[in-house]
């Protein structure tokens, strides 16, 4: 089984910022930062990352996601 998790929420925790302020930062609806922070999205749009991305500061991809790959 493999799982991805999108760890936007933890990193507003640790730069102190909220989901508002991230939706005011990238132009990304308020209610789809809260849906990827939530971890409910199924699908993520490839522009909303890369805004996500440049507004967090982040250098790779590790920082925004998590895989976990379970072997049976």
């Amino acid at each position: 089984m493999v799982s991805i998790t999108i760890k936007v929420q933890e990193l507003l925790d640790e730069r102190g910022m909220s989901q508002k302020s991230l939706a005011e930062k990238t132009g990304i609806r308020k209610a789809a930062i809260s849906e990827i922070c939530n971890n409910m999205r199924t699908s993520i749009n490839r522009e909303h990352l890369e805004k996500i991305v440049l507004a967090l500061g982040l250098t790779s991809i590790e920082q925004l996601m998590h895989l976990d790959v379970e072997n049976d």
